[in-house]
């Protein structure tokens, strides 16, 4: 099956994600622009316009009225979903790296790089009192010295964040008191991606260390490994059968000294107990950046260095072949 095509970005795809129903895309890339699709037929419904620089992270809230951007203008951003008109601005001393809503959406965070003298932080601001975002004020703020975060995402019910760092190792930050619940070093290079199960039981990691690894929301334990040759940038877990999905590649600046087929760009499958991989799907023409599952999980989508999104629905085949499997 053909996949469906989006061009809307001029560089490399950041980040792509599906608003709960599934029936809008979110895309961002390295440049500045926001992008939301229809996600059944691959029609652009608009753009938030008013960053000035990449936009690395994206999210949308539980009943999508808002969108939340992250952006290396030093700036994150809420807007309207639906006007696409910028509700709100936070300044930031440093690129914000990653961004989320909670589960309620009334509570958002996002963590900023360790760059230009600046250290390392992740904010929360309460989108209910408005004096926070207009003084700049989050009402909690934590300090990560060590190590930056790569990617961070909530946990279940709103009560702590999970946050992957720069030199392989997973957080628990409580989001009342700020303070550090667990810490776990299972992976040995940078976390690229955090994604959640549907029921938030479980989240995947990826990393450039060619491996994606399952662990438990709430334990951090580790329960599965699934391994690659080349980095992996990206993973999800599909919300209806036991597969994960993998993007990456290898890094950006070393992909003109191969050839498109080692270069190994495929969207690979494997089955989530068995960690062994089914299935791969080729089509870009650089490393992934960014793979999501559709929430009804009939189909899923891709984006990669090379400034697509590809939108890939699933042959009837593979759910009678689950369910015989």
């Amino acid at each position: 099956q053909k996949p469906i095509l989006l061009q809307g970005h001029e560089r490399s795809i950041t980040q792509i994600k599906y608003n709960r129903e599934g029936d809008l895309l979110f895309t961002v890339a390295k440049d500045p622009i926001v992008n939301v699709w229809y996600s059944v037929n691959g029609e652009r419904l608009g753009t938030y316009n008013g960053h000035t620089g990449a936009v690395w992270c994206v999210d949308a809230d539980w009943d999508t009225r808002h969108v939340l951007t992250g952006s290396a203008d030093n700036s994150c951003r809420l807007w309207d979903c639906e006007t696409g008109k910028q509700l709100a601005l936070v300044k930031t001393s440093s690129a914000v790296r990653t961004c989320g809503f909670d589960f309620g959406g009334n509570i958002i965070m996002f963590s900023t790089d360790k760059q230009m003298g600046y250290q390392c932080f992740v904010s929360f601001f309460d989108l209910r009192d408005p004096s926070q975002i207009e003084n700049n004020e989050p009402y909690m703020k934590i300090p990560c010295s060590d190590s930056k975060i790569t990617s961070a995402v909530w946990g279940p019910l709103g009560e702590f964040i999970i946050a992957g760092h720069e030199n392989g190792e997973l957080n628990q930050f409580s989001a009342k008191s700020g303070e550090q619940l667990s810490n776990i070093k299972e992976h040995t290079k940078q976390i690229n991606d955090i994604q959640t199960s549907r029921d938030m039981t479980m989240f995947i990691t990826a990393s450039k260390d060619n491996t994606a690894k399952l662990f438990d929301c709430t334990t951090l334990e580790h329960l599965k490994t699934f391994r690659t040759e080349r980095p992996v940038n990206s993973a999800a877990l599909s919300p209806i059968f036991d597969h994960v999905v993998l993007g990456g590649g290898q890094e950006a600046m070393d992909v003109t000294t191969t050839s498109t087929r080692i270069g190994k760009f495929e969207a690979r499958f494997f089955h989530l107990a068995f960690e062994e991989e089914f299935g791969r799907v080729k089509g870009h023409f650089g490393p992934i950046n960014s793979v999501a599952f559709h929430p009804d999980g009939k189909s899923y989508s891709s984006g990669g260095e090379d400034g697509y999104v590809r939108i890939h629905y699933f042959d009837p085949q593979y759910f009678e072949f689950e369910f015989e499997a």
